[in-house]
């Protein structure tokens, strides 16, 4: 017995290696695949999908716009699976192929090893157009980016909904492979329509969520097993806040006497194509920004405390509908807060800072509609960041009062009360960013270059013109809010941390400088995490080195001169992740018109592969062929059957043996 179970052990473990055998002779399965995936609001859903199965087409590079017609019309073996350069990844083209899907089974674009000069966003023109203070009922004639079209390049891709699954490859080997593949088996010659076989691609995508997030949650509540499938999650995760002075996060609402200035960045981005989105300017350069500022007013408000707080926020998920902001002034409303509304003296908002000529101050036109105190409260502001920018290489300008407030955090804080504000940035109208939201807001377009032959260590104390210009805006920020906040001693920074930072965010997390900020379980995440995960928790850990004391945490720490050893410390700090999940998901109001109510679609699987294919008429015939052997076994096993006593009969023995 114990040998039969051993060879059946044995057979099937050589069968498993046969087949996987067999499948990689048959499949190039593709090693860097990032989709584009399904998100879902209150009213529809956008983004792609694949079948259950995965969606299988011939392989088509698409060379010009002029080459769609064999894709939508004149091709013989639809449906395609569609290659293109990202050149060609337009608006233009991409509807066209959305209004043919059915002869398109799906989309690759090939991401370029250089940014597109003359820019791409996938956004929309007007950003966050209908979550902001800006709306019919208050000064219509500012909605809907009626005065200012903040982002001209946006083309909307990332808001068209798609019937066909999309991904994005490296321009790597595996791509000249596919191409390789394509013009040996499917590149038409003279005209001629090509020979079987074909090389073709399949995708799996499968989203599990569909219509809308009403119709998603409804179905995420629905509970007949054990383990009920989720198919979609709301857009969230967490705000970090960290205060010169400790708050007292047990005892909620309103603290007579405590005045706090707000100092505010976003903390996430996003791009067409999943977990692709490094948000340099768009994100990483207003929240590196707010990070140096508070590094240095650590010494000066630790030394002689100012008379206001300042409470520093980054807040999460502002790409949908202000999710994080939104939320930070929910709690202080519905008191979940330490602090409420009426503790918030202004608010100081870094945006996109980095590519700087100008930095201008927006303030919005409601100053007009307050009383004289409040115009006061806006303009002592102006003042001090004016002064703030004394013997710096850039001025300051703001703009007039007609300019609207571009997209922004403090336009959460504005519908629920006209609090005093100000959002920095580095344009005085439409952005300045060529890539917002895009894959291309990245590293590359701030202009981080580093000579070469230089070591990662060496790249990471490498001082770029990026971290030289965030490191004057920090100076001004860090000047205005100590002085906003009622101090007066002049602030000055070092761009090496800016530098380290900039480097750590855009071009390698895992370094020596972030592991040393992180614990020890955290730093593996090091290696793979892409910007929006890496920076809320990674500015947990780098404030509590800066802040003053309320929590613990335990840091790795860095390893002294010729040791590998590490030297781990704890450290004391005022910081606190704060929930930063709509409102509208606690409340259940998921068709909610002041709340986001974005969610993201579940799937189980996400892969790629290629493959040839034989001939449809073959593919009949090879069908054809094995019904008539299974017919034919068929019967030739129930005539076997039925005639088995005369076919398998042995002769007889003797009744009477002769020995």
């Amino acid at each position: 017995m114990k040998f039969v179970c051993m060879f059946k052990y044995l057979f099937f473990l050589l069968a498993g290696v046969s087949c996987n055998s067999v499948e990689n002779k048959i499949y190039v399965h593709l090693n860097y695949t990032i989709p584009c995936v399904r998100l879902l609001n209150a009213t529809h859903q956008i983004g792609c999908q694949s079948s259950l199965s995965g969606d299988v087409g011939v392989l088509h590079v698409l060379e010009s716009e002029a080459n769609l017609d064999w894709v939508l019309k004149t091709g013989p073996n639809p449906p395609y699976m569609v290659i293109l350069d990202s050149t060609l990844f337009t608006r233009s083209i991409m509807m066209k192929l959305k209004t043919g899907s059915s002869r398109v089974a799906g989309v690759v674009v090939v991401a370029p090893s250089s940014n597109p000069a003359e820019g791409f966003s996938p956004h929309t023109t007007c950003p966050n157009e209908n979550s902001g203070v800006y709306s019919e009922s208050y000064d219509p004639a500012l909605a809907h980016c009626n005065v200012t079209v903040w982002n001209p390049l946006g083309n909307g891709l990332s808001y068209e909904e798609y019937d066909f699954p999309m991904f994005s490859l490296k321009d790597d080997n595996d791509t000249q492979a596919i191409k390789q593949c394509y013009y040996n088996h499917n590149h038409v010659v003279n005209g001629s329509s090509p020979q079987y076989p074909l090389c073709a691609m399949q995708l799996y995508s499968h989203m599990s969520a569909v219509t809308d997030t009403a119709t998603c949650m409804r179905r995420n509540g629905i509970n007949f097993s054990l383990n009920p499938e989720i198919v979609c999650d709301p857009l969230g995760d967490f705000n970090v806040l960290a205060s010169t002075r400790p708050l007292n996060y047990t005892d909620k609402g309103h603290k007579m006497g405590e005045s706090v200035v707000i100092a505010a960045a976003r903390l996430d981005s996003r791009s067409f194509f999943f977990d692709i989105a490094p948000g340099a300017e768009s994100a990483a350069s207003g929240f590196v920004t707010l990070l140096a500022a508070a590094h240095a007013l650590r010494n000066a408000t630790q030394e002689a405390q100012p008379n206001r707080n300042i409470l520093y926020a980054f807040f999460q998920g502002e790409t949908f509908d202000y999710i994080g902001s939104s939320r930070l002034v929910y709690d202080m409303e519905n008191k979940q807060f330490p602090l409420d509304l009426d503790n918030v003296h202004s608010v100081v908002e870094i945006g996109q800072v980095c590519i700087i000529l100008l930095i201008a101050l927006h303030v919005t036109v409601m100053w007009h509609k307050l009383l004289k105190f409040k115009e006061n409260f806006v303009e002592k502001l102006i003042r001090n960041l004016n002064s703030s920018a004394l013997n710096l290489n850039f001025s300051l300008q703001e703009p007039s009062f007609s300019q609207p407030l571009p997209p922004s955090s403090l336009q959460r804080f504005l519908r629920a009360r006209p609090i005093p504000g100000v959002v920095i940035q580095n344009h005085n109208s439409a952005f300045t960013n060529k890539y917002y939201e895009s894959m291309y807001d990245n590293a590359e377009y701030l202009n981080m270059s580093y000579p070469p032959n230089l070591t990662p260590e060496e790249q990471l104390e490498y001082v770029t013109d990026a971290a030289k210009a965030l490191t004057e805006a920090a100076t001004i920020v860090a000047r205005a809010l100590y002085t906003q906040a009622g101090g007066s001693d002049p602030i000055q920074l070092q761009n090496i941390n800016v530098t380290q930072m900039l480097y750590g965010f855009l071009v390698k997390s895992n370094n020596s400088w972030f592991q040393q900020m992180v614990p020890s379980d955290f730093a593996i995440h090091l290696l793979v995490m892409c910007l929006q995960y890496v920076s809320s928790l990674f500015i947990k850990h780098f404030k509590t080195t800066t802040a003053k004391c309320c929590i613990y945490m335990w840091v790795q720490g860095a390893a002294p001169p010729n040791s590998t050893e590490r030297v781990a410390f704890c450290v004391r700090s005022t910081v606190r992740l704060s929930k930063a999940l709509s409102p509208a998901f606690d409340l259940e109001e998921y068709t909610s018109k002041d709340y986001s109510t974005w969610t993201e679609s579940r799937w189980k699987s996400i892969k790629g592969r290629i493959f040839l294919v034989a001939s449809h008429e073959l593919e009949m015939l090879t069908l054809g062929v094995g019904v008539a052997v299974l017919i034919a076994s068929l019967m030739l096993t129930y005539i076997i059957s039925s005639k088995a006593d005369i076919l398998f009969s042995s002769g007889r023995e003797p009744t009477a043996a002769t020995y």
